[in-house]
């Protein structure tokens, strides 16, 4: 019997655009999401889906498009370096545009809201109850009373409901995730400039323990998003020594890297052997028979499908017993 596990392979960084489109690639059922990204209780966006190329490389690109009033152009060099870069750009980030801050009650509303599977529900609010955590502890302020920004924006919002119903629809077993591989450097927030990693992705690298590597990549490649939803699905780090591929998906992400960033997720498949039996062995000094007997029956009834002991002698030619099972 083999079981069928998610590997996502993150050595270009994570985010939720990528993660959805990643999945999508690798077979995510592309109307259930639509139908459920479209009963989201929130205005201002819409969907595309479409394949382009990253590094000569076929890839699927979800993009949530929003309108005027709600684009947040984390798209640009500002974003990406701070102030460094800014003369080079002609976007007004004073405020053009005004976000919703939103707290955690009001997004599990919007979620409760949204038409989707409990499966789906329960993992949405999971990765916002992660971002909430990690917020919190960077603003210091409780869970309840954090207001989300650039997090609770729009595109964020559809980006998590959007990798919560795709995550629910492919139902792997396990999950598997790489180390996450972030850049260097600073990008700009609502709080100002800050250095890569961000402090939400930095509280949630540590509340979570993920394990992130530094890249060589000027600029953030892990965005809070994508690490949340990495450490909401995330089952192991490792893979196993010999595995099989039976499918992959890539999803492209937005920013200029060189090289470009790509998130792959991949089936992958274990074979195991029900029939395998593991035997346990032990030396057993100082017990009587009637222990002995007693242990030989609590082991059938955990399950051994034979129990043994044999008689030996052990230091100073002390009789003893040597019990096997399996």
């Amino acid at each position: 019997m083999s079981k069928k596990n998610l590997y996502i392979e993150a050595s270009s960084g994570i985010s939720g655009d990528m993660f959805v489109a990643a999945l999508i690639d690798l077979g995510a059922d592309e109307g259930v999401l639509k139908s459920v990204l479209s009963s989201i209780p929130i205005d201002g966006y819409e969907i595309e889906i479409s394949r382009k190329k990253r590094a000569g490389i076929d890839v699927c690109d979800f993009n949530v498009v929003l309108d005027h009033e709600h684009e947040n152009n984390d798209h640009d060099m500002e974003y990406l370096y701070g102030h460094e870069k800014a003369d080079a750009h002609h976007h007004d980030h004073d405020h053009a545009h005004d976000h919703h801050h939103r707290t955690l009650a009001d997004v599990y509303g919007i979620i409760d809201k949204t038409d989707m599977t409990e499966g789906a529900n329960a993992i949405a609010k999971k990765i916002f109850e992660i971002l909430a955590r990690a917020e919190a502890r960077a603003h210091g302020t409780t869970v309840d009373e954090v207001c989300f920004h650039e997090v609770g924006a729009v595109d964020s919002i559809v980006d998590i409901i959007a990798a919560a119903v795709c995550v629910d629809d492919l139902s792997p077993d396990s999950v598997i995730i790489s180390p996450l591989t972030e850049g260097g450097g600073t990008v700009r927030t609502q709080h100002g400039v800050l250095p890569v990693p961000v402090p939400a992705v930095a509280n949630i690298v540590e509340q979570n323990g993920l394990t992130l590597s530094r890249g060589n990549i000027r600029g953030e490649l892990v965005t809070p998003t994508g690490a949340a939803i990495a450490a909401a699905i995330i089952g192991d780090e490792k893979l196993p020594q010999s595995y099989r591929i039976e499918g992959i998906g890539i999803g492209g992400g937005k920013r200029d890297y060189d090289p470009p960033s790509m998130l792959r997720a991949m089936w992958i498949t274990q074979e195991t052997d029900e029939n395998h039996i593991v035997k346990l062995e032990t030396d057993i000094d100082d017990s009587t028979g009637e222990e002995l007997g007693h242990v030989m029956e609590r082991l059938y009834e955990a399950g051994a499908r034979e129990v043994h002991f044999s008689p030996i002698y052990m230091k100073k030619n002390r009789p003893a017993y040597a019990g096997a099972g399996g």
